[in-house]
């Protein structure tokens, strides 16, 4: 079947473009705004764009009303954020802080989680969080209702059970989002398999019986 986005409705196109480019990561992102109201909300249009310098991107979304959420509002007045990842144990906390809370109140509270500090940011990190990333906002761009922020990591909050020799991360197993809207998946059913490189996929192909 084809789908042509120009004949279809927005959510539509929302629809099939979520269900179809998975699984994304979920950045779960603490923001912080000029009072001092730390927000925290989960974003899975995310991910890593580049390491020298390290950029992550995140893509957040206008409300219903065309304003713009609470968390895209502080990263512009702060020019900060972290990003905090989702594990299986932190499901039930993610879920409620995607609800619609209002500026005033954070879903901090609601969660019951607590802070713990940042290095280079003044926004605080999700203390349970096995990993978090502070992030400096690079540069923001408007995209139709989307607002892209590309933010460079300036300091990485790892659980120190991940961490093996080498940088080498074991088992660390974020969720993931699937299809639109409550589908996810998780990330321990894994497979390693080798690159193969020009000189041995050429080698591979004349060699006897390939």
């Amino acid at each position: 079947m084809q789908f042509d986005p120009a004949l279809q409705s927005n959510a539509d196109n929302y629809k099939l473009l979520t269900n179809l480019v998975v699984p994304r990561p979920i950045a779960w992102v603490t923001s912080q705004s000029q009072s001092g109201i730390v927000n925290l909300a989960p974003f899975s249009f995310f991910n890593a764009v580049g390491s020298n310098p390290l950029y992550v991107v995140v893509s957040v979304g206008k409300r219903d009303n065309g304003e713009l959420k609470d968390t895209a509002k502080n990263i512009l007045s702060s020019g900060e954020f972290v990003v905090n990842m989702v594990t299986e144990e932190l499901f039930g906390a993610m879920n409620i802080s995607a609800a619609d809370f209002p500026p005033d109140q954070s879903e901090l509270e609601a969660t019951r989680l607590e802070t713990a500090p940042s290095v280079h940011v003044k926004t605080p990190r999700v203390a349970k969080a096995q990993v978090s990333l502070e992030c400096k906002l690079f540069s923001s761009q408007a995209l139709g209702d989307n607002t892209l922020f590309i933010g460079e990591v300036v300091m990485f909050h790892v659980a120190d059970h991940l961490m093996g020799p080498r940088f080498h991360v074991n088992n660390f197993a974020p969720l993931g989002r699937l299809g639109s809207p409550s589908v996810y998946c998780r990330t321990t059913d894994r497979f390693d398999i080798a690159r193969i490189s020009f000189t041995g996929w050429l080698n591979k192909d004349k060699a006897p019986g390939s």
